[in-house]
């Protein structure tokens, strides 16, 4: 008798999907809005579903955020930025330049995101180390990602090769200022409670 046994990742050839392929998908219908979908270094990998935390801290989040960049920088909520060539990710804040276009014909890029936040209550583990490689090696300068159950802001900067080279935690009682707008301070309470 022969025993099959079980493949991993590692076993499998996996193709790499570019953001041109991830866009032509979308365009046939093959991929479409329910899919819930983000590219991550050519992989399609499913978005987790949002529990009542995580949706809160995105909405009010959200809201505080976009009053306080209001005319400095866009505030896009759980959209697209364009990491080529094989990432796409949906970030749940990105915090980018004005486009004097509204980025009607393109999505954010490198050169224009200023911060990204990540909100992170199930996916703690993919945000520190996946996504956190793929903003690094992006050139991302400065990452945060909120952590929802230890009620802290680990916050990510000077990206070198696919790693941050500096890391501080901070309580929801801290108040910081983004390196690209460093006059403009987040009270961390507003995107932890």
């Amino acid at each position: 008798m022969v025993q099959a046994s079980s493949l991993t990742s590692t076993d499998l050839f996996l193709k790499r999907w570019t953001v041109d392929d991830y866009h032509r998908m979308i365009s046939a219908g093959i991929l479409t809005p329910e899919d819930r979908v983000e590219l991550l270094d050519g992989q399609i990998v499913e978005m987790a579903p949002q529990d009542p935390p995580h949706a809160s801290r995105i909405d009010d989040g959200g809201d505080y955020l976009k009053a306080l960049f209001a005319n400095r920088a866009k505030v896009r909520v759980q959209l697209p930025i364009t990491l080529a060539p094989g990432s796409e990710p949906e970030p749940d804040f990105a915090i980018v330049r004005i486009d004097e276009n509204c980025y009607r014909d393109r999505h954010p890029q490198p050169q224009d995101v200023l911060l990204l936040i990540e909100v992170a209550d199930s996916t703690l583990k993919r945000d520190r180390t996946h996504k956190a490689q793929i903003y690094a090696k992006a050139d991302i300068g400065e990452y945060w990602i909120v952590d929802i159950k230890k009620r802290q802001v680990v916050v990510l900067q000077d990206p070198q090769g696919d790693s941050y080279q500096f890391e501080q935690t901070f309580t929801e009682n801290d108040q910081i200022a983004p390196l690209l707008l460093s006059d403009i301070v987040i009270n961390l309470h507003y995107l932890i409670l």
